[in-house]
């Protein structure tokens, strides 16, 4: 009955099916899974309680983040063959596993555990369950693809600021032993379970030959949107694909490295200024940069369908560089330039991981873009572990040279503007895909995806 119930053919919408019912479906996977940007809530009581370092408490995360990437890589072909309700079903299966073993290993001690359960089966669930509503959303908004994949991919940034608090009164309320944390685990694992089923339940796939109303696709596509279609075992043998690969994994590794150390680092920056910025004021730097992680998905992606992917990225990339210029010239000489960079650097990490879908629909078609999707997440995977390696890295050295505030940081600065600039180029280099890529016949993704699953 289960696998019957999680077959594509059982989630074709009916022809009155609205819309608008499959964002707030891809959100409820996306809000989930979102919980991993507020891996941090955990880290000090895994250290007291299991003694543990701060490198050590780190790992489930990091492990996570490229399970992702792998997950998505090596089952993005998967979700596109069986449809998105068994993609976010084994999402939900996985996530939800990795919480209760990882409870079982704080109760028990045993980290390895806590590591296996939500760095391994946890990271898992977070790879296909991020990828799970992408094809389904583009296919449902051909005339708005940037939109709708920001809407669900917005969930993902704003997961932590529903998470965080969240996860924070749990160990106050259950302290910070080793049985309160397995408890806050547990209780994590059963809540996002029955949230994310909704999306099990709601999501559907349009049926073939279904458009919005009043919608007609255009007879060409303009410069850089195709009205063809490649697969994703074509799309990786393109030079259009692996300079994606390097736009992404540039941007996000210019991101992390201040979202990672985002606390600290502004309390490293005014620690020697007349008004230095203490604990509760750093916590709220942490939220603010949430919070524009979450909307420059939306509202940059969304922009994105009106002046083009191609140009949208130059922003992402020229003006974040620009940005990390001015925080390294202005050093500790102001909180508000230092504060409105920072925060627009983040909506453009967060923007660009909401953009690229649409950039990929656009090059590449609607056929396999969430296989593709999926391959292409393999560059988060490396700049998940090499954006926080530079920053903290570069950081600890300086500081054993004997220097403080704003120098601890500028050659990592010096660092992300390279790398941005690298992006910005690789950006550049990006034409139509060539036409021997192409899939052969009429485009017909819907009907080739059936065919190929049978």
């Amino acid at each position: 009955m289960a696998v019957t119930f999680l077959d594509r053919a059982r989630t074709v919408a009916p022809e009155n099916w609205s819309r608008w019912l499959i964002p707030p479906a891809a959100l409820s996977v996306h809000l989930a899974i979102g919980q991993a940007y507020a891996w941090s809530v955990f880290k000090p009581p895994l250290e007291s309680a299991l003694q543990l370092s701060g490198t050590l408490s780190a790992l489930p995360f990091q492990l996570a983040i490229v399970m992702l990437g792998l997950s998505a890589a090596f089952g993005g072909t998967y979700v596109e063959r069986n449809g998105p309700r068994w993609a976010m079903f084994v999402s939900m299966t996985c996530f939800s596993t990795g919480f209760l073993v990882a409870a079982l290993g704080a109760v028990t001690s045993q980290f390895w555990l806590v590591v296996l359960g939500y760095g391994v089966i946890g990271g898992i669930g977070l790879g296909i369950g991020y990828i799970s509503p992408v094809s389904t959303l583009i296919k449902w908004f051909p005339d708005r693809p940037g939109m709708a994949t920001g809407i669900a991919i917005m969930g993902f940034g704003g997961g932590a600021l529903i998470a965080s608090p969240w996860s924070s009164q749990m160990v106050q309320s259950f302290g910070s032993t080793p049985g309160g944390i397995g408890t806050a685990f547990l209780i994590h694992g059963l809540a996002y379970a029955g949230f994310m089923s909704l999306g099990v339940f709601l999501i559907r796939v349009p049926a073939p030959g279904w458009r919005p109303s009043g919608w007609e696709p255009p007879a060409r596509g303009a410069a850089m949107i195709t009205t063809a279609h490649v697969s994703a075992a074509n799309a990786t043998k393109t030079p259009q694909f692996w300079c994606l690969w390097m736009v992404l994994c540039c941007n996000v590794t210019a991101g992390i490295g201040i979202l990672e150390k985002a606390s600290p680092m502004i309390t490293d920056f005014f620690r020697n200024t007349a008004v230095p910025v203490g604990p509760a004021a750093a916590a709220g730097f942490v939220a603010l940069l949430s919070l524009t992680n979450m909307l420059g998905r939306f509202v940059w992606s969304s922009t994105s369908d009106l002046v083009g992917r191609k140009n949208i990225y130059r922003g992402y990339l020229g003006i974040g560089a620009v940005l990390y210029l001015i925080i390294a010239l202005a050093g500790n000489s102001s909180k508000l330039v230092f504060i409105l960079c920072a925060m627009l650097i983040l909506s453009f990490y967060g923007a660009g991981f909401a953009t690229l879908p649409a950039y990929l629909k656009d090059l590449f078609g609607s056929y396999q873009v969430g296989a593709i999707h999926g391959r292409l997440l393999t560059a988060w995977s490396v700049a998940g572990v090499a954006g926080p390696l530079i920053v903290n890295a570069i950081a600890d050295n300086e500081k054993r040279a004997g220097k403080q505030g704003p120098d601890l940081y500028t050659m990592s600065f010096a660092i992300m503007i390279g790398l941005l600039v690298l992006g910005f180029l690789a950006n550049e280099f990006i034409r139509p895909v060539k036409e021997k890529f192409h899939e052969p016949g009429p485009a017909q993704p819907a009907a080739a995806a059936e065919k190929e699953a049978a």
